[in-house]
């Protein structure tokens, strides 16, 4: 591949950070002068509105309005403010993030709030989800067990006259006991299971959004308590960052990072959400056919004709570096009517980004561009694993280029470091 496409995709996606992805715009660029000078961070706020949250499907008016108000770069790092407005988790050190704009939206939108509700939320991080329930309910309550982080987020609300949201640094698991019961619960951490007292303090009729999974396999499950019992539902596939604590080091189940690998590559299981593949998260304009497949039954296919609309599924895995020196990547691909989006980092393919311990970037591989017209072809690839990676997240996709693309038979397996 030549030097300069490999460069413009892996400039597309050199903004991540952990468990999500959007490309880098100085969101403010393509508006006209005279809006920049009146508001350029509402402009901001209603472009992310638009393009990645009401685009997406959520639809509350007031949930809407309230993602158009909360000052987003307010809550975040100082040196990441200029991202504020992509859609993208962003770091906030202590290995834990802020979510994408589009996932505090989503489970805003799952719990219905109503300006009577009592919400807690589980996981503060930096505020902002506070922040957003704060006009649409009558009180928040938000428990954060990251002290640094806890404490930052109350200067934060406080700064910022919240004086509906209540902190405190604790175990959220279990739960803010002497303001219970709770109408609504938010859990922006990801148990293997759901914390008893969370259930014990969740009012009859209310309701509790949580995403429940191994480490790097979790889905959003809707939990309604009806006559004191709960009935579940299942959402999205979706990643979020390993928790801090003993509930983490006491999963009964736990990634093998000397393993790493992909879960269902060849897109056959599809029990969570109709026409989307379980085990790939943030999917987005890709659906799965049944007819045609280069291997098993189904295969994902992307189309966009949107230039620069993001088109991709994501997966995560463990791995371990010091042992794992290199991956043995293969798929199948084929592609028709592909062009480039609206800028040269617009390109099919499939990237791989490198993390560290503490959850940083360390580097990115890129497998494509593919945007030849091609019926089904194996690609097989070899990609250096960095020493110090820990985890890595696997983005296939259009990524912004339209046309459309089917991929199937994904595989990816550590090759042990030569010693």
């Amino acid at each position: 591949m030549k030097q300069e496409a490999r460069n413009s995709m892996v400039t597309r996606v050199r903004c991540w950070q952990y468990g999500w992805i959007a490309a880098f715009s100085l969101l403010c660029g393509s508006l006209p002068i005279h809006a920049q000078s009146r508001n350029p961070l509402a402009a901001e706020r209603e472009r992310m509105v638009a393009d990645h949250i009401a685009a997406e499907g959520v639809k509350n008016e007031r949930v809407l309005q309230s993602m158009r108000t909360v000052p987003r770069h307010l809550f975040v790092r100082s040196d990441l403010r200029k991202l504020a407005y992509s859609d993208m988790a962003l770091d906030l050190g202590h290995k834990q993030t802020i979510s994408p704009p589009f996932i505090v939206a989503y489970m805003t939108e799952v719990i219905d709030p109503q300006p009577t509700d009592v919400v807690l939320e589980i996981g503060t991080g930096s505020g902002y989800q506070a922040a957003v329930l704060s006009s649409l309910v009558k009180e928040v309550y938000s428990i954060e067990i990251v002290e640094p982080l806890g404490k930052r987020a109350a200067q934060t609300l406080q700064s910022l006259d919240y004086k509906n949201v209540f902190t405190k640094v604790g175990d959220g698991y279990l739960g803010w006991p002497e303001h219970a019961p709770f109408d609504k619960i938010i859990v922006t951490c990801s148990p293997e299971n759901i914390p008893a007292p969370l259930i014990e303090q969740l009012k009859d009729g209310g309701k509790m959004i949580i995403p429940l999974g191994e480490r790097y396999q979790q889905v959003f499950h809707l939990l309604e308590k009806k006559d004191g019992k709960l009935e579940q539902t299942r959402l999205l596939p979706t990643l979020f960052v390993p928790m801090t604590g003993k509930s983490e080091e006491l999963r009964a189940v736990l990634p093998d990072p000397k393993k790493p690998g992909i879960v269902n590559g060849s897109f056959e299981e599809s029990t969570v959400v109709e026409g989307q593949a379980d085990g790939w998260h943030y999917q987005r304009r890709g659906t799965l056919r049944t007819s045609g497949a280069a291997d098993g039954e189904k295969y994902l296919s992307f189309e966009n004709n949107d230039s620069g609309r993001t088109a991709h599924a994501l997966q995560a895995s463990a791995i371990d570096g010091s042992f794992i020196g290199e991956l043995a990547f293969s798929c199948r691909v084929q592609s028709s009517d592909i062009h480039q989006g609206a800028t040269s980092s617009d390109l099919p393919g499939c990237v791989i980004h490198f993390f560290d311990g503490k959850r940083l970037p360390i580097g990115t591989a890129v497998i494509g561009p593919w945007l030849a017209d091609q019926d089904w072809t194996r690609v097989n690839r070899t990609i250096p694993v960095p020493p110090t990676a820990r985890e890595m997240i696997v983005q296939i996709g259009l990524n912004g280029a339209l046309g459309t693309l089917g991929v199937d038979g994904l595989a990816i397996q550590g090759v042990p470091r030569a010693k």
